[in-house]
């Protein structure tokens, strides 16, 4: 398997910085491009309760650009993931097409309207071009349809949705995976989702595999049945572990660069 690593560490690193630009909106949607330092004190000078209390101040700007910031930064960081994983299944697979790494799907909404959802990687059986990589899929497909019982091998291959954790417990969010899944399934796919970090509640872990949901998490293990790193080394054939630590100083230089700049007003 052949990879530019400098080209993943970008993939990965370049949604990340976006979270630098992040401006605070306060509660004001249509301001796409949120308010800087000088429109917030603007905007909460004018307002009396505001500025008789003291909250038009530069601190409480950079508590609002902070505390959105985190989320900004974790989303992206979500961003990163998803990219660099497909990057990864393109290059695993040898697909002649990169179209072959994404799955989607057209629903239909309460109202009657279309809705095109889409997940993040495919391990598309058919299009395999790499034949020890196909072999261990195949093979790994079967073993996790035994653990999941009463399943049927799907045909077709495995799709993904990543995630870069999953610290909630929203059940809409529950809910919408679980639909993914059903949809997949009829669609001889196995739904797995794979986790970089190994932040998850084990209640979501058991509610996902009780509704035939595959689950690969963060962990540093030999079990490619529950280790998203050991999948990737001993199935596609990458050590992506591997990849973070060559470049956790890289990383974390421009995680810390993120950071400083959105704890700050300007």
């Amino acid at each position: 398997m052949k990879v530019n690593e400098n080209q993943y560490l970008e993939t990965f690193l370049a949604p990340v910085r976006q979270s630098k630009s992040y401006r605070p909106k306060f509660g004001h949607g249509n301001k796409k491009q949120g308010f800087s330092l000088s429109e917030f004190k603007t905007l909460y000078g004018s307002d009396p309760f505001y500025s008789w209390v003291g909250l038009d101040t530069d601190l409480m700007y950079a508590a609002h650009r902070a505390a959105g910031g985190m989320t900004s930064v974790y989303r992206q960081i979500g961003i990163g993931c998803e990219r660099l994983f497909r990057a990864v299944l393109i290059d695993a697979t040898g697909y002649t097409n990169a179209e072959f790494a994404t799955w989607s799907y057209t629903t239909q909404t309460l109202s009657g309207r279309a809705k095109k959802l889409s997940l993040d990687g495919r391990l598309e059986l058919s299009k395999i071009e790499n034949q020890t990589v196909l072999t261990n899929v195949k093979q790994w497909i079967k073993n996790y349809c035994v653990e999941l019982s009463e399943v049927s091998e799907p045909t077709n291959g495995i799709v993904f949705e990543i995630r870069q954790g999953y610290k909630s417990k929203d059940s809409k969010r529950q809910n919408a995976d679980i639909d993914n899944a059903t949809v997949a399934w009829a669609n001889n796919y196995l739904p797995v989702f794979a986790v970089f970090s190994s932040q998850i509640d084990t209640d979501i872990v058991l509610r996902y595999r009780n509704n035939r949901c595959g689950i690969l998490i963060g962990t540093i293990s030999d079990n490619n049945n529950t280790s998203l790193y050991a999948f990737c080394e001993q199935i596609l054939g990458y050590d992506l572990a591997g990849f973070f630590k060559r470049h956790t100083t890289t990383i974390k230089t421009e995680i810390h660069d993120v950071l400083e700049t959105l704890r700050s007003a300007e």
